[in-house]
């Protein structure tokens, strides 16, 4: 018998591959048909963007249920975004049309008429999004068994996405229900193009099953083509300083146009904010030159109409096309020959700058290429740490760590889920009806994510529900969501495990354009979808906003937001200043500001002592710590030193650098906080008593003392502080 797995796909499998010219199946398509035709293992496929990972799934599952046809459903695909579904979906009836195996989509875009039809015939491939998941399982539990009965497998794509995140949990307690209410045992198929460390993730995947998974990582080569430019944007204190910033501002404008605006190209940036900036000054640049306006939007808060457009634009149109987007199109949508990626600013993490690389050069040999243009507020004279270009800096440290070392961020799962907690007893006591208390609590805490749950955790916690109303006990002992959850559980947001704000819908006519959650007055303008609009009526009501195209003031409906960082990155970024190492793929531009800022640590001492003075009775912190280890120090400072040490203020400006304040000298107080880190022990003493903070959407339903536990387990990390902390007396290399 042929060993080629080729030869036992199914026909219309094999045909697509003719069509398609491929010479041979890729090594992780080799891989998976092995594992999924010859072992009852789970299986992760851990490979670059455009290594075929979706095929390597889709192919063997697919030959089982063309040679077996499932009674239900028999595929899941649980996809982190619509737009990632849509992609898929797209892909998959290209291949399924002549197997004859239906493949179903199921979110909040998909017509009801479709989803009817699926719940009359449940059968092929149903891809679908964890918050329309919850959806079923809370409000039809009756047909959980007929749609799922036969579930053969379960693809979950970019695993990493889910696991650092509470959708994870969710997606987990998902999969154990599903199993629970059908009856049935699927295997599991993970896919990532992000992952280093494949013991975290394997122990995920198989979570509350017996199955052992197998890991498919080929280390296929691919050229890469990376640049770094850096442009200043001086401190507009005076006339002369405003014009300066404003020649910058269109240098650094002009940059990116010309560098995409004749090309198939992404512009990634960190905020939806961002986005809009770009793309207005673009269409700017673009209606100056004379030229066509090929400049699209692409973020959570535009229509998805536009977002599909946008998407189409990119795949399939014959001109140029651009679009700027946040992580919306950072995992794995297939946007065809896209020639460049830029990123404004820098990536927060190296699982996030692999992402972004990985949609440009999917096609044949084509690089990877990415433009990184790290613009940085120059303010010579302003305090030491505020001079460094961190941007930059930040931009240098993912690079390498990722291009030299291969590193990615390890995932972190959440030891104590207490959010998750409540909406999944919420969810299975509203797919129950109501439930006997025990009967209750073993469905929750048998769940994958809560089997650390103390019992009389869970006992207060219930008793805490019980007196808020969220849950009633009826005569008979039997428990009943009540009317306080009711008007939680009801509302279609509780399906989601992120935050997510109240918007407004905003239209032009009756074009929907996309959403804002900051609804401004009759006579505003803003920005949305690369454009200028001016809101003419506020409809509160039915949550609408009505606008018309303006040519006024620019102005933002959005919050900044930035992302945390790991240690390494920081350690990393200290390690480039304390470096005389040259780097080819900086601009002139971004090897001048290296320089000066490699200059100005030396100078300074930045690099040899952690506590430096500021003058006066200031004096800056620099722990070189990541994100959480960062808020750890600060929680430190704020409740077991400023007392002590007669500190006056401790100002975070996460997470480079603090400026503390205080009657205390650097010296003094280095040592003291060397000390203080290395006699904490318990997180919780960094909290006051009658502090709970949250770190969920549903942390404000949990009782106080079960909070806090949480927070000192999952927001706070005194061994890693500890660990840092012992690096400071240590000098760079």
């Amino acid at each position: 018998m042929n060993d080629n797995p080729f030869y036992r796909l199914a026909p219309f499998i094999k045909e697509f591959i003719y069509k398609n010219r491929w010479d041979t199946l890729r090594e992780a398509q080799v891989d998976a048909c092995r594992v999924l035709f010859d072992t009852p293992h789970h299986l992760l496929i851990a490979s670059g963007t455009a290594s075929g990972k979706t095929e390597a799934a889709f192919f063997p599952a697919l030959t089982e249920l063309h040679q077996r046809p499932s009674a239900s459903v028999g595929i899941l695909y649980i996809a982190p975004l619509k737009a990632l579904i849509n992609d898929q979906f797209t892909r998959l009836n290209d291949l399924l049309r002549e197997g004859n195996i239906p493949v179903w989509h199921w979110h909040g875009d998909v017509p009801q008429a479709d989803k009817t039809k699926l719940m009359q015939n449940p059968s092929g491939v149903l891809q679908i999004t964890p918050e329309s998941l919850e959806g079923l399982l809370m409000n039809r539990p009756n047909a959980i068994p007929a749609l799922f009965h036969d579930l053969r497998f379960i693809v979950i794509d970019e695993v990493h996405a889910f696991m650092g995140a509470d959708r994870g949990i969710q997606v987990l307690s998902q999969l154990a229900r599903i199993s629970r209410m059908a009856g049935c045992h699927p295997r599991r198929v993970g896919l990532s193009a992000t992952l280093s460390d494949y013991a975290s993730v394997t122990e995920w995947l198989a979570a509350g099953t017996r199955e052992s998974v197998e890991v498919s990582a080929p280390q296929g080569g691919r050229k890469l083509r990376l640049s770094v430019e850096h442009f200043s944007f001086p401190d507009a204190r005076d006339e002369v300083q405003a014009e300066h910033l404003e020649r910058a501002r269109q240098a650094y404008y002009g940059f990116i146009y010309d560098h995409t605006h004749i090309k198939k190209a992404l512009i990634f940036t960190n905020s939806r904010t961002d986005a809009e900036e770009a793309i207005l000054e673009m269409r700017r640049i673009a209606a100056k030159r004379g030229e066509r306006d090929v400049f699209h939007v692409h973020h959570g808060s535009i229509s998805a109409m536009l977002r599909e457009e946008t998407e189409a634009t990119l795949r399939e149109g014959a001109g140029p096309a651009v679009a700027a987007a946040t992580l919306t199109l950072e995992l794995g949508i297939d946007l065809g020959e896209l020639e460049r990626v830029l990123q404004l600013g820098a990536p927060y993490s190296c699982a996030s700058f692999v992402q972004r690389l990985g949609r440009s050069g999917r096609r044949g040999d084509a690089a990877s290429e990415m433009i990184f243009v790290t613009p940085e507020e120059e303010d010579e004279e302003a305090q030491l740490p505020a001079r460094m270009p961190w941007t930059l800096l930040r931009a240098i440290a993912v690079i390498e760590l990722y291009v030299r070392e291969k590193w990615v961020e390890p995932l972190v799962v959440r030891q104590l889920p207490v959010g998750l907690l409540y909406h999944q007893t919420m969810s299975i006591l509203k797919s129950m009806g109501e439930a006997e208390p025990e009967d209750l609590k073993e469905a929750v805490l048998s769940l994958p994510s809560f089997r650390s749950i103390d019992p009389a955790d869970y006992d207060d916690f219930m008793e805490y529900m019980l007196g808020m109303g969220h849950i009633e006990k009826m005569d008979e002992g039997s428990l009943l969501i009540g009317m306080a959850g009711e008007k939680i559980v009801n509302n279609f947001r509780f399906y989601a495990v992120f935050k997510d704000d109240e918007e407004h819908v905003v239209y032009n006519g009756t074009e929907e354009i996309g959403s804002i959650t900051t609804v401004p007055p009759p006579g505003y303008c803003f920005t949305l979808a690369g454009k200028l609009w001016k809101v003419e009526e506020v409809d509160n009501r039915h949550k609408a906003v009505y606008v018309k195209g303006s040519r006024g003031k620019v102005d933002t409906l959005w919050l900044g937001a930035g992302g945390d960082v790991h240690t390494r990155i920081m350690t990393k970024i200290r390690e480039v200043l304390g470096s005389t190492a040259l780097y080819p793929y900086l601009a002139p531009s971004a090897a001048a500001r290296l320089e000066r800022a490699r200059r100005l640590a030396k100078e300074s001492g930045l690099l040899t002592r952690s506590v430096l003075p500021a003058g006066g009775d200031s004096m800056f912190i620099l722990p070189w710590a990541g994100s959480r280890q960062f808020r750890t120090l600060e929680r430190l400072l704020k409740n077991n030193l400023k007392e002590p040490l007669g500190l006056r203020s401790v100002v975070p400006m996460e997470p480079y650098y603090m400026v503390v304040a205080g009657k205390v000298d650097a010296e003094k107080l280095e040592d003291e906080i060397i000390a203080e880190t290395a006699a904490a022990t318990d997180a919780l003493t960094l909290l006051k008593p009658d502090e709970a903070p949250y770190l969920g959407k549903y942390d404000e339903f949990i009782p106080h003392d079960l909070l806090r536990k949480a927070f000192s387990l999952d927001g706070l990390d005194v061994p890693g502080l500890v660990s840092v902390i012992k690096q400071w007396k240590q000098p760079t290399a």
